[in-house]
């Protein structure tokens, strides 16, 4: 449930408000606000007769129940979007943000390299993977903690944040010390143990959205990483399994819209593990900005070919650079309406 206090609260209504949440069972949560204070509270008891009391309790504007399954990722819990800072860039704030780099990091000029090109041409994250989820276990597993290091290098030299994936609990400390934001990929969604552990990591996390998970699981998997203490989450749809082929995955590009329904977190778009195909990405990328996303993250290689993995949903420095120069236009467009709706 939502408490709202009135503007002007006092420190002694706000404290007598918790002491009555707690007696009914509940547990407060977290409370917000500056002008007005939001509380919010979770547990299992007689939601009725506690909205009645603690909206007769002094200080109280409204007392009100989530309907939603997923309570404080939920609109019903916080109306205005959520804005996270990483570094110098806002995800959710007015500014259209491009996460790329390179699938995994290989070696040293790969991802130095990567890293000069994607800063020069405007993107404000770099993405790579020192651990990496492979289907076959032959197959290249990144370079851990040494990939880690050359992140940390690649950030000394450009300026650019850096993100990349997690994939287990145990794991989510040592990644913390070299990333600004934590990434789950699509395999992992519903790893709750790690997904608890992020609530209290102290960094950004970004939740790819499941092979074939449906949009209310995705938030149900955030509400995990909110409900531990981390409001900071960033929801990427990167593509679902169907029965289409001609694709490696099918982009849910309408998951944007609904999302922005129902959730007041950031969401960024992954066309590149959606399609598989580098061609693919310039125009799905503009539909990304079109459709109202808050960002877009992509796969960038020096050369694609020789990459270690996910070469051919890779774009070369140079096409993300007209990438990027072709997505001006459609920006200016995103800008203004973005700062309409701030109005």
């Amino acid at each position: 449930m939502v408490i709202s206090m009135k503007p002007g609260a006092t420190k002694d209504q706000i404290e007598h408000v918790c002491r009555r949440i707690e007696e009914f069972g509940y547990r407060v949560h977290s409370i917000r606000g500056d002008e007005r204070v939001v509380i919010a509270a979770v547990g299992i008891g007689d939601v009725t007769h506690c909205l009645e009391s603690l909206e007769a309790a002094p200080g109280v504007e409204s007392a009100v129940r989530i309907s939603a399954p997923y309570k404080f990722v939920s609109r019903e819990y916080k109306k205005e979007r959520t804005q996270i800072k990483v570094d110098g860039a806002e995800i959710g704030g007015e500014e259209f943000i491009v996460i790329a780099g390179p699938c995994s990091v290989e070696n040293e000029k790969q991802i130095l390299t990567t890293a000069a090109g994607v800063a020069r041409a405007g993107a404000k994250l770099l993405r790579g993977g020192a651990f990496k989820p492979r289907t076959s276990p032959y197959d290249f597993q990144g370079l851990e903690l040494e990939g880690l290091k050359l992140l940390r290098r690649a950030r000394e030299e450009t300026g650019l944040s850096i993100i990349t994936e997690v994939m287990s609990d145990g794991d989510v400390g040592l990644v913390a010390e070299y990333a600004d934001v934590l990434q789950i990929g699509a395999r992992n969604m519903q790893n709750y143990a790690l997904l608890k552990t992020l609530g209290k990591a102290g960094r950004p996390v970004m939740l790819k959205r499941g092979l074939s998970s449906t949009i209310k699981e995705l938030l149900l998997a955030a509400e995990y990483v909110t409900s531990h203490g981390n409001p900071d989450v960033i929801l990427c749809e990167r593509g679902i399994r169907t029965f289409e082929t001609a694709t490696r995955n099918t982009f849910d590009i309408g998951a944007v819209p609904v999302l922005r329904e129902l959730t007041h977190l950031p969401v960024v778009l992954d066309p590149a593990h959606a399609t598989g195909k580098s061609s693919l990405i310039p125009p799905l990328a503009r539909a990304s900005v079109a459709v109202g996303a808050d960002g877009l993250m992509v796969e960038v290689h020096p050369c694609p070919e020789e990459a270690f993995s996910d070469g051919a949903q890779s774009l070369t420095i140079e096409q993300f650079e007209r990438m990027m120069q072709d997505l001006g236009p459609y920006l200016k467009i995103w800008k203004e309406e973005r700062a309409a709706v701030a109005v």
